[in-house]
């Protein structure tokens, strides 16, 4: 990468913050303010947050988030993401707090009604990376569709600081995938935690042996005589659920989304940042962020 190259980190805000909430509320303690305000899922986001600055030292940085359950994806089928419950109580009150603290440390938030986090994701990559290098902070392996030479997708694993970083060479010697192919393996074998079943009765293995040997969803279908009788029925009987999960896993690269770029350079305000953290009772975590003011700001103060 050029020394002047832009590199630009997009976090996958409500995946951290999932993340942050239960790792700080598995022993039933909810960190909360004097006046009882649950704070830990934003504690623990900043860690991490603070984390992958120090990882990736990004010139500029963007949180993409989900603006509510309704999107074209749950219009297309209703039963989209319809098998997840509630959020917890404690952590609803913190889904705009955390917002307003990151938009008071001088990072932008970005987020569109209609469109899932992945969506801008994609689309601010996608559109600006002719200019930049980005790295998509996440733990979403649909995400990893997105890998290009322009975009590496970082996995957040168990742990602190314990990140895979997905580029091309990486994607294929780990997953056996090329880009576009994890969204084909999708159709196939649908998706859990997203509730749309792909090709019942295909499970990974299968579908990992149908791109291998045909290379996408158009490969095997122009091959269906080719397959064994078992496999091939199982595709003619789901052949529009096929396309139709393909089409919910294909993240957009078109959303109605725009940021200008030099709105996104790093430049954390100090001060700012320690009133917001002083007034939800953070005061440890100053000190996890003054090693970036100092780097990023060498006449702060």
């Amino acid at each position: 990468m050029a020394e002047n190259r832009n590199k630009v980190l997009l976090v996958d805000g409500m995946a951290l913050l999932f993340r942050a909430f239960y790792a700080t509320s598995y022993t039933g303690y909810i960190r909360k303010t004097s006046a009882g305000l649950p704070t830990n899922a934003i504690y623990g986001f900043i860690q991490y947050f603070s984390d992958a600055l120090n990882e990736f030292k990004p010139s500029h940085v963007i949180c993409c988030w989900d603006m509510g359950s309704k999107t074209f994806r749950t219009e297309q089928f209703p039963e989209y993401k319809g098998n997840r419950g509630e959020p917890p109580l404690e952590l609803i009150p913190q889904f705009d707090l955390v917002k307003e603290v990151l938009g008071d440390m001088g990072i932008v938030n970005v987020g569109i009604h209609g469109y899932e986090a992945d969506d801008c994701i994609g689309t601010l990559a996608k559109g600006l990376c002719n200019e930049s290098e980005f790295y998509v902070l996440t733990g979403d392996h649909d995400m990893l569709q997105l890998v290009s030479e322009n975009i590496k997708v970082v996995i957040m694993n168990k742990g602190k600081s314990n990140y895979t970083v997905y580029d091309l060479e990486t994607l294929f010697a780990l997953k056996q995938l090329t880009p576009l192919q994890v969204i084909d393996l999708k159709g196939f074998m649908g998706d859990t935690s997203d509730n749309y079943p792909g090709v019942k009765g295909i499970g990974e293995k299968t579908a990992l042996k149908l791109l291998n040997d045909y290379k996408s969803v158009e490969g095997v279908l122009e091959n269906l005589d080719l397959l064994p009788k078992g496999v091939r029925s199982k595709i003619e009987a789901n052949i529009d659920m096929l396309h139709l999960s393909r089409d919910l896993a294909t993240i957009r690269l078109d959303a109605p989304v725009q940021c200008e770029l030099d709105a996104c350079r790093l430049n954390l305000s100090r001060e700012a940042s320690i009133r917001k953290f002083e007034q939800l009772e953070f005061g440890g975590l100053i000190k996890v962020l003054d090693g970036h003011f100092g780097e990023l700001d060498p006449f702060a103060v």
